[in-house]
């Protein structure tokens, strides 16, 4: 017990530490108006995203915008989009929707971006969506699973991202009726759409097999009464709901009283490589030796853009050579590549919307069904549909932190409907061809 409290304690100073240790990150250029759009130059375009570079989300998401430059990096160097360079303006919410109130409106009325790209989070996404349509900003692949980014009545600049709650939920769900039947299962989840949301899809499923439901508030780092009241309760297996820095408390709280249950994780916090480092920050910061590869031996996750140890995989193969040129010095995990994918798809959407740029244009671009990319599901956009990837596949991380496949991708909807192989013929970078002439 006393163990646990220290691993706590330590999250808490170690998010502390990062909230003290920087300010949101900028890349400033010429983002006057043309004539055009806000943000847009003969040469160049503006975009802007809200991040946790510091607070309770920051660990392994504030790589997320590493990434997303790295890209931007990459197809500036050839050329841009169109003739345009894309500028990626990057301010630190700390994962406070007060402060992303804030941010937010300094980058559409100050700053004046052209569009914003991957807020992230739930809770914060959440307070400037309705900003965002209102001044009918370009709300793109919002970096959340919650299922309000998918209303293009109400909301018809805001486009999803990754698979929604609902649909992983489902996936999960169903997965664990198959492989785990007559199991007791416990839920640990972030108390907010992303709990909410998660727990319609599990519940199609394994309604029946649920024990217990904890939610967890992010601005608390203690997860011991959650975690206890799991294993009071009988609970052989967890379904997390979690961001990484969640994933592993919980993980290791289990470990710190001796409870042993089979974690299923869902996509927001499944990354090997994050998890390690977290399980070995948090731990030592708590005064415990961990061996991460047996902590996380077993965990199964789910996941919809290809993992970052198939070498094999033609847009790994680009991804780690973005990577290898521009942040040589950064760990290459799931967690940067979700940056990378998130910049290359928006510059297919800027590619589509064509030379002559508006705002409409680029919503029309999204709306138009053409996107492709990295993801082992299809995207889910049309005219009615602003959701982001509309599946997933299941992995189990063997003993040395790399993965395997246990389940292929398979797709659904957020609604009841019926899950259904994911028969998706992917094309490569090179048949993308981003930089191939302009639109």
């Amino acid at each position: 017990m006393k163990r646990t409290t220290l691993v706590a304690a330590a999250l808490a100073a170690a998010l502390t530490l990062a909230s003290c240790s920087g300010a949101g990150e900028q890349q400033t250029g010429d983002a006057g108006d043309s004539g055009t759009s806000p943000g847009v130059t003969d040469t160049s375009v503006l975009v802007g995203t809200h991040q946790p570079l510091t607070g309770p989300a920051a660990p392994g998401y504030s790589r997320i915008s590493v990434g997303a430059r790295a890209m931007f990096d990459y197809i500036n160097e050839n050329g841009g989009v169109n003739g345009r360079k894309i500028e990626y303006r990057v301010e630190d919410d700390g994962y406070n929707p007060t402060r992303t109130v804030e941010v937010v409106k300094k980058l559409v009325l100050q700053d004046q971006v052209f569009a914003l790209l991957g807020g992230l989070g739930t809770p914060t996404h959440s307070k400037v969506i309705e900003f965002l349509n209102t001044e009918k900003v370009p709300d793109l692949l919002v970096s959340s699973g919650a299922l309000m980014w998918d209303d293009p009545q109400k909301s018809p600049m805001t486009f999803g991202y990754q698979v929604d709650y609902t649909r992983e939920g489902k996936i999960q769900g169903d997965w664990i009726k198959k492989n785990l039947a007559g199991k007791k299962v416990g839920l640990m989840f972030q108390n907010d759409d992303v709990g909410r949301d998660s727990q319609k899809g599990l519940d199609q499923f394994i309604a029946d097999q649920i024990v217990s439901r904890q939610g967890y508030d992010p601005a608390n780092t203690d997860v011991l009464p959650q975690i206890s009241a799991l294993r009071d309760a009988g609970a052989e297996v967890i379904v997390c709901s979690c961001v990484p820095a969640y994933t592993a408390l919980s993980i290791l709280t289990s470990a710190k009283i001796s409870y042993r249950a089979q974690f299923v994780v869902s996509s927001i916090g499944a990354d090997p490589a994050t998890l390690t480092g977290l399980l070995q920050e948090f731990g030592k910061r708590g005064g415990t030796e961990v061996s991460a590869p047996q902590l996380l031996n077993g965990l199964v996750g789910t996941g919809y853009l290809p993992d970052v140890s198939r070498a094999d995989d033609p847009w790994i193969k680009l991804l780690r050579e973005v990577h290898q040129k521009y942040i040589p010095n950064e760990q290459l995990t799931n967690t940067v590549v979700f940056g990378m994918v998130q910049a290359f798809t928006f510059a297919q959407a800027l590619k589509a919307a064509g030379r002559d740029l508006t705002r409409q244009k680029l919503v029309d671009a999204m709306s138009s069904g053409a996107l492709e990319g990295p993801g082992l599901t299809p995207f889910g956009y049309t005219q009615q549909s602003h959701s982001g990837y509309t599946g997933a596949y299941v992995f189990k991380i063997n003993p040395d932190t790399t993965t395997t496949e246990i389940q292929a991708p398979v797709v659904t909807d957020r609604e009841n409907g019926p899950i259904t192989p994911g028969t998706l013929q992917r094309k490569t970078p090179q048949e993308i061809n981003l930089f191939g002439g302009t639109s």
